[in-house]
């Protein structure tokens, strides 16, 4: 490699090297300066390895924690490993090797995939879920949770998995298969450990509001927790005068317009009130439903099924019998566990009564222009006057609600209440490689549990931990581990294991004080460091990981262990990265791509440069390889700027003065920089970076001052490049301590133009760029808007068309 030349390879091992030595990315526990905690969401180390699909999100966090660094913050951005869990256990089954071996192994790799990426990580705060000297204070959260009452053992219907012997979430099953090698699973109950997040439904709600997240994110948070306000109703039931169904409903003002019943398969009435005519049909309908998870029965997707069980319930308004079916789009877990079935004003009701010819009735008017019921249901009926409904008719939605709540509490047949679609968190897996419960149980089935002085409850060695092919689970395979003696009693401690969703729920708060061995963590580190500022991770945590880190948060807050009451002010998802053929990255497909690879040919920094400059950064993108062509030519031209052909400055980057342009032209790159780096806008920042380039070449220099200004701007995005860069335009310490630059207020006030932004000729939003912009800054502005990502998501665009001064067009396959 010539003395003067972009030798990449040199470059990166030079200054991680550096930066390794130095410990130039520590994080100060005691500082003058604001903090800026920046998180990744932690991986799972697989034996698969990173592909440049899991890098965009922490080269994301770190372009954020090197900008906020150069800011003046003090940052915090730590590294660890999410690595108990089943997969690891299911691969050490197949290979016949202790997960512990497996789990290292790969936790090597991927620690080796991130550092050649130059990350600016504090290594010191690494952690593992699996350290005891982590899982210890996992087991002491946990019983901080028994002691408020928040930990209780039920007879639950799971998943279970019998070739995997454990039971498994419904998100871990798919069309009745684990997603773990594909296995049968079957509805059984378990006596399992179960946490009472329910208890914190209306806090994990109310909180979301203060939340700096993507609206579309808490919506899912909101339709997880499922709140509904509305009103108990008792049917009697034909033939069995002491009993009655209960449904939960919030459109009790169609009371008249109900014309059917449903159970869930689970309800306990579904055996007791079925006739003898229809035993065996429900029977069978009822086996069918125990293969399938509470996510598959619920798809808004699928058709709508039941089974007539002979029984009739009795309408308290009205006195008419209604036929009662079996569905199990109904939850034996939600609400009641049985709805009422208003098919004029419900499209799953509608559906339903259509394929079973039951009756359709319309109690709510939309006015003059009512449609035909029969075809559709009318489903903005909150919006008309209740009709056909006896003493309801003419009132208002809201009116309606009100009188006949008031008239069924009079009747004693109906009372106002709440209800929540999320359920109590079953916390137990019947497998080896997780974290031990804290608790024992005496001869009287009475839980002890271990002090805190006695934990860490050890995870013990097995050569032998396949599962045992019945409800056991391995640990109780160990009668020297499962049998103890403990404060004067003989015990058996609890055999079942934690889920891997608990190392997750606050390792955030170890990294605060990872080296600590008397507390989790120290109160004055946590009043400084937290909450989180950013949270980077993908979207497919929306619902379980946030809510139970949220509610593990919320109960450690309550105990007076934390300082706030949410544990992430800002969340972002990257969004997906696909292989080159469109589709998502897996082995199976053949089209991963490994940052290994990618790093050897090009260089981390245009790795990391590509992957900034690909699109939004929450769009999803397919991987094209000769785009990294591109930001290489990109960092190459910056290296020649600057430095020359015998590896000295160069002679454009030390003019004396530069024209007025360049002067200009910088000013308005910091402002433009700053902005978008501070808004995640990551491609428009380095296209800025681009345009400015191209405006130096043409004006043929700049000064040692404004190269340097330059060189911070990109350090963020490619810090090994800067880095040499910076110490060739002879300072001594890393940029690492360097500040931002400033610019010339007056220098940034331009001629600006708004531009329309269509896609198909139709308007989807406005961009505000200067008149001189060109094409690629003016479509990168275009393409980061919101309104027209939406609209360009998976299309195939065919055009793309520039009227300066008017508007940018794109034109793509429908």
């Amino acid at each position: 490699m010539e003395k003067g030349s972009y030798d990449f390879k040199s470059i990166e091992e030079k200054w991680q090297s550096y930066w390794a030595n130095h410990k130039s990315f520590r994080a100060e526990d005691k500082s003058t300066k604001s903090k800026y905690y920046v998180l990744d969401m932690f991986p799972y180390p697989s034996g698969d390895g990173l592909h440049v699909g899991h890098i965009e999100g922490y080269t994301a966090s770190d372009v954020m924690a090197r900008f906020k660094r150069l800011q003046g913050f003090n940052v915090l951005h730590p590294m660890g490993w999410d690595a108990f869990g089943l997969p690891a256990e299911q691969y050490a089954i197949k290979t016949n090797t202790h997960p512990r071996v497996t789990t290292e192994r790969n936790v090597n790799v991927f620690r080796q995939q991130i550092k050649s990426m130059g990350f600016s990580i504090d290594w010191d705060r690494e952690i593992n879920t699996t350290d005891p000297n982590y899982y210890k204070w996992t087991q002491w959260i946990f019983l901080k949770l028994y002691n408020k009452g928040l930990a209780y053992i039920s007879d639950s219907a799971v998943n279970w998995c019998p070739q995997l012997g454990t039971v498994l979430a419904d998100e871990e099953v798919t069309n009745g298969l684990s997603e773990v090698g594909g296995f049968p699973v079957e509805k059984r109950k378990i006596k399992q450990w179960v946490l009472k997040i329910t208890e914190y439904a209306d806090r994990l709600l109310d909180d979301l509001e203060g939340l700096d997240w993507p609206e579309s994110t808490k919506e899912m948070q909101r339709n997880w927790i499922g709140k509904s306000v509305g009103c108990y109703i008792d049917f009697a039931i034909e033939g069995f005068p002491k009993k009655h169904l209960q449904v939960f409903t919030t459109r009790h003002d169609t009371l008249f317009g109900v014309t059917f019943c449903v159970i869930a398969p689970e309800h306990p009435l579904t055996s007791l009130i079925t006739t003898k005519e229809y035993q065996s049909k429900v029977d069978d309908y009822v086996q069918k439903t125990l293969q399938k998870s509470d996510l598959e029965r619920t798809g808004l997707a699928l058709q709508k099924t039941g089974q007539f069980t002979g029984a009739h319930a009795i309408n308290p308004a009205n006195g008419k019998k209604v036929p009662i079916f079996v569905a199990d789009y109904v939850l034996a877990g939600y609400g009641t566990g049985a709805v009422m079935g208003v098919p004029g004003h419900d499209e799953r009701d509608h559906e339903f009564a259509l394929n079973y010819k039951l009756d359709i009735l319309r109690v709510v008017s939309s006015g003059s222009n009512d449609e035909d019921i029969h075809k559709a249901a009318y489903s903005n009926n909150k919006q008309g006057h209740i009709v056909n409904s006896d003493f309801l008719n003419g009132l208002s939605h809201k009116e309606a609600c009100e009188r006949i709540g008031q008239w069924l509490e009079e009747k004693g047949v109906g009372k106002t209440g709440i209800t929540y679609r999320l359920r109590d968190w079953i916390f137990s897996r019947q497998r080896y490689w997780g974290e031990p419960f804290p608790l024992a149980h005496d001869k009287d089935g009475n839980v002890v549990p271990m002090t805190d002085a006695d934990l860490p409850v050890f995870l013990p060695e097995m050569e032998d931990f396949k599962p045992t092919g019945t409800l056991e689970t391995p640990l109780a395979k160990i009668s020297a581990w499962k049998n103890i003696e403990y404060k004067g009693q003989k015990l058996q401690r609890e055999t079942n294991i934690m889920p891997q969703w608990a190392g997750s729920c606050w390792y955030y708060l170890r990294y605060i004080d990872p080296k600590n061995d008397h507390e989790a963590w120290a109160k004055d580190k946590e009043n400084y460091w937290m909450p989180v500022d950013l949270y980077i991770g993908g979207v497919e945590h929306a619902n379980l990981h946030l809510l139970y880190a949220r509610f593990w948060h919320k109960v450690l807050f309550d105990c007076g262990l934390v300082s706030h009451k949410e544990p992430f002010k800002k969340l972002v998802h990257q969004g997906i990265i696909l292989g080159e053929n469109n589709e998502k990255m897996s082995k199976s497909r053949g089209n991963v791509v490994s940052p290994t690879t990618v790093i050897k040919e090009w260089g981390a920094d245009s790795l990391r440069l590509y992957e900034m400059f690909m699109g939004p950064l929450e769009a999803v993108k397919p991987w094209q390889t000769q785009g990294i062509a591109g930001v290489n030519r990109f960092l190459k031209r910056v290296w020649r700027l600057i430095v020359d052909e015998n590896g000295n400055l160069a002679s454009t980057a030390n003019l004396k003065k530069s024209s007025s342009l360049v002067e200009t032209a910088l000013a308005k790159t910091i402002k433009k920089v700053g902005e978008d780096t501070e808004a995640f806008r990551f491609n428009t920042a380095i296209s800025a970076m681009m345009e400015f380039t191209n405006t130096v070449y043409k004006e043929e220099g700049l000064t040692r001052k404004q190269a340097e200004d330059f060189i911070l701007l990109l350090a963020p995005y490619a810090p090994h490049t800067c880095e040499e860069i910076w110490e060739k335009l002879g300072n001594t310490q890393s940029l690492s301590v360097a500040l931002w630059p400033k610019f010339d207020a007056k220098l940034v006030v331009d001629d600006m133009c708004t531009l329309s932004v269509m896609v198909n000729g139709k308007l989807r939003g406005t961009i505000t760029v200067a008149k001189n912009a060109d094409n690629v800054s003016v479509l990168a502005e275009a393409k980061a808007q919101e309104g027209v990502q939406r609209h360009l998501e998976a299309k195939v665009i065919k055009k793309e068309i520039v009227v300066p001064g008017r508007v940018v067009n794109f034109v793509v396959e429908d």
